[in-house]
């Protein structure tokens, strides 16, 4: 389901990594983050680059309300395939004045559709 224009993701992204270059990035502590890096082979700042080399054609849904802090941005929901591995991932651009978050950093648990992705 797509809840957002392409123009309106790749409006979001600028500002995502506007402010994360500015104030960095806060990722969420869950083990199955924490998982991610053993399993997919990389290091805590190959993950920031790879959130920095997000493209619309990743997009996977949002905005969605956090629903655990209503007082949160929405997060965006986007997907990317590493060492043949489908990773779930999912940001938001944080407070005021704050970093950007990254709620999930991990293998998918579920099929992806990518709305914006041309079929090869």
């Amino acid at each position: 389901m797509i809840n957002s224009s392409k123009i309106d993701i790749e409006r979001f992204l600028e500002e995502f990594k506007q402010k994360f270059k500015v104030y960095g990035v806060f990722f969420k502590n869950r083990e199955k983050n924490e998982q991610a890096l053993y399993d997919l082979e990389i290091t805590p700042k190959q993950r920031e680059e790879y959130l920095l080399n997000l493209e619309p054609e990743d997009y996977l849904s949002g905005p969605i309300a956090d629903a655990f802090d209503p007082n949160s941005p929405d997060n965006y929901e986007f997907a990317i395939t590493l060492k043949s591995k489908e990773v779930y991932i999912k940001i938001n651009k944080g407070k005021p004045g704050k970093r950007v978050m990254c709620i999930s950093f991990h293998i998918s648990e579920r099929r992806v559709n990518y709305p914006f992705k041309k079929e090869k």
